[in-house]
């Protein structure tokens, strides 16, 4: 990043700073509270603290034209549910008027909508013992798959899908993954038989009711914060309509090429098993979900290509994906 580019950064997330704060009287918050930059991908988020009492909260401006407003509010709705369902979530701060989702006009960042959420104590689970937090992610996964099949939805419900289109398709929504860097001719060559042997077994496999709906679509260690017994599922701003198998496959985001893949996947089914039901035909299908899921990530690399994350993960995770898809032909074609 330039130097040009970082003061354009800095500028920028100093615009959404300031239109947080002008959101703070409309919650009813004292002037005092401070407003801290706490991360910046699709949204940005904010840490609200008030010095004085140590009360903290979250608040979230999102992205200008990306979800529509019923489709943020449907995401607070169901995170909603989910936690009157004893699935613990970040819970929507309400405004004086009452709202959980509002919009927000300033001349330098123009229009946004902002939610705000109760702060959520916890750290992060040891993505050094692995095992354990996979089983814990499929048995989070199988309760709220439970909820969300049987859950009323209300009536302006709208959240985006997650179909093999949506994900890997030249037209996918995080854009193409045959332009991340580094992919030669031959790793592109590979990746395409493993999309074209996606969309044949995907077809088979269905999208009946028991196997496609609402999901969270991005639950993995990253997204989850532990505090004794309790544990807290953040981030649903993937939330959408897909394969419920995309869930498992996103409990190993940016390490499906994983020498123990497998072991884990399984040790996921384990947990997944306690409070959902998985047929052998779900199961052998899981290279399929994971292979889906990593081509995923690789067109979101190339679409965020200015993050810090999609510029750690570098040429010999590209290199990876190729070797994974080879794997997938061998073992699935």
């Amino acid at each position: 990043m330039t130097l040009a580019t970082t003061e354009s950064h800095l500028s920028y997330i100093a615009a959404l700073q300031e239109m947080a704060r002008s959101a703070l009287p409309r919650y009813g918050f004292p002037s005092n509270v401070q407003v801290a930059l706490l991360s910046h991908s699709e949204n940005t988020v904010f840490r609200l603290d008030n010095p004085n009492t140590g009360w903290r909260a979250v608040m979230r401006v999102h992205r200008a034209n990306y979800q529509t407003p019923n489709a943020i509010q449907s995401e607070l709705d169901w995170m909603t549910a989910l936690n009157d369902a004893g699935i613990a979530t970040p819970q929507p701060l309400r405004t004086l008027d009452g709202e959980s989702l509002i919009q927000v006009e300033t001349a330098a960042a123009g229009k946004r909508m902002i939610a705000t959420f109760a702060w959520v104590e916890g750290d992060f689970p040891d993505e050094g013992n692995l095992p354990p937090s996979l089983q814990k992610l499929g048995e989070l996964s199988a309760r709220m798959h439970r909820q969300s099949r049987q859950w009323q939805r209300p009536s302006y419900f709208e959240r985006h899908t997650w179909s093999l289109d949506d994900t890997v398709g030249e037209n996918g929504r995080w854009g193409r993954w045959r332009d991340a860097p580094w992919l030669d001719r031959e790793q592109v060559n590979v990746l395409e038989r493993a999309r074209d042997l996606m969309s044949l077994r995907l077809a088979s496999f269905g999208m009946s009711p028991d196997k496609y709906g609402l999901i969270h679509a991005d639950l993995r260690i990253a997204n989850l914060l532990v505090k004794g017994p309790r544990t807290t599922i953040i981030d649903f701003d993937d939330c959408g309509i897909g394969w419920f198998l995309h869930d498992m496959a996103t409990a190993l985001s940016f390490i499906e090429h994983r020498p123990d893949r497998r072991e884990l996947m399984l040790r996921w089914a384990e947990g997944y098993s306690r409070y959902g039901a998985l047929t052998q035909a779900d199961i052998e299908e899981f290279p399929t979900f994971l292979m889906q899921r990593r081509l995923q990530l690789l067109a979101w690399m190339a679409s965020h290509s200015e993050t810090e994350l999609a510029q750690s993960l570098g040429e010999s995770w590209v290199a990876g994906t190729a070797e994974l898809a080879t794997d997938y032909l061998h073992q699935m074609g």
